[in-house]
């Protein structure tokens, strides 16, 4: 699957001809930490979140990726925007923009999603893990910290 993956990227870029959206949620218990994922593909930690479905608007598709791969629930959205990330090299898998907000959240933890996830867990600043994130979550989680609204 590693050799056909660049073919595949060139398929996409050649059928889509745009960026796709996505979305990513830094959410935040109530006891003030940070939830993260852990990817299945790459084994890194990152923030929830995903493609925007056909049809469905970015608040849609928050709860839902959140849902799907945490279990969680949105309480209320915190300060609102930490930024719009459009870098060509974002991620590595093709060329997405990404809308990155915050929101309060609650509920226990739970994959749905098991082919894109494979551990969740809750982290103070303190704890926060030092390796690096999937993406540009790294950056992300910075500007969020920063009390930065970034388009980028």
């Amino acid at each position: 699957m590693k050799l056909q993956w660049p073919i595949i990227q060139a398929i996409l870029k050649l059928i889509l001809r745009h960026p796709v959206c996505g979305v990513a949620i830094i959410p935040i218990l109530e006891d003030g930490r940070i939830v993260l994922i852990r990817r299945r593909d790459d084994n890194c930690w990152a923030l929830p979140g995903g493609m925007v479905d056909w049809g469905e608007d970015i608040l849609t598709a928050l709860h839902r990726e959140l849902k799907e791969e945490t279990g969680l629930q949105v309480l209320q959205s915190r300060g609102g925007w930490v930024g719009v990330y459009s870098a060509p090299k974002r991620d590595p898998r093709l060329h997405s923009i990404c809308v990155t907000v915050e929101a309060t959240v609650r509920g226990n933890f739970y994959i749905e999603d098991r082919n894109e996830v494979t551990e969740i867990q809750a982290f103070s600043r303190s704890q926060f893990p030092t390796e690096q994130l999937a993406h540009d979550h790294s950056e992300q989680i910075a500007d969020y910290w920063q009390g930065k609204t970034t388009l980028a």
